[in-house]
């Protein structure tokens, strides 16, 4: 099997990204890790779904008490 090209991975800025032992993986693999700017949620795709979600399931809904 040949490695076609880089992998590359948008993610948060977590902390068990950045650990030893993802670094070492990552170091002699193909995937790399781009990182978004911290304390950017306008970046992060997920948490625009979270959004939508929460905008259409939660808002204007009345639950009983």
């Amino acid at each position: 099997m040949s490695q076609a090209g880089t992998i590359y991975i948008i993610s948060d800025n977590a902390k068990y990204y950045r650990s030893k032992l993802v670094k070492e993986y990552l170091a002699n693999s193909r995937i790399k890790i781009k990182f978004l700017p911290s304390y950017s949620p306008n970046l992060n795709l997920i948490e625009r779904l979270w959004k939508f979600f929460r905008k259409k399931i939660l808002y204007n809904k009345y639950y009983d008490t």
